[in-house]
């Protein structure tokens, strides 16, 4: 079977944390990707779920206080400026 380059551009953090991951499985980079490979095409397809992230519940609660600022902004204070709002926040904290 004859074999060939594939190029890709990642991340340098994850291509380290990968090879460590891989170290540890006892495999080098190219085995595992191979090995996905392989597997997407036993698959027809990606060998695991694919989906959107779901935001936490904190940044869920700051996304709806967003859409109701949106829908009534008179009920908020307003800033003139980032410094103003960063005066504040620090007089409070």
């Amino acid at each position: 079977m004859s074999t060939t380059n594939i190029n890709v551009r990642i991340d340098s953090d994850l291509k380290l944390q990968a090879e460590s991951l891989f170290s540890d499985l006892g495999m080098n980079m190219s085995t595992a990707i191979t090995m996905f490979l392989k597997s997407a095409v036993a698959h027809d397809g990606l060998p695991f779920e694919v989906k959107r992230a779901q935001p936490n519940a904190e940044t869920r609660q700051a996304l709806a206080e967003y859409e109701e600022m949106k829908r009534d902004p008179a009920a908020y204070k307003r800033y003139d400026s980032f410094d103003e709002a960063l005066r504040e926040v620090l007089q409070d904290a």
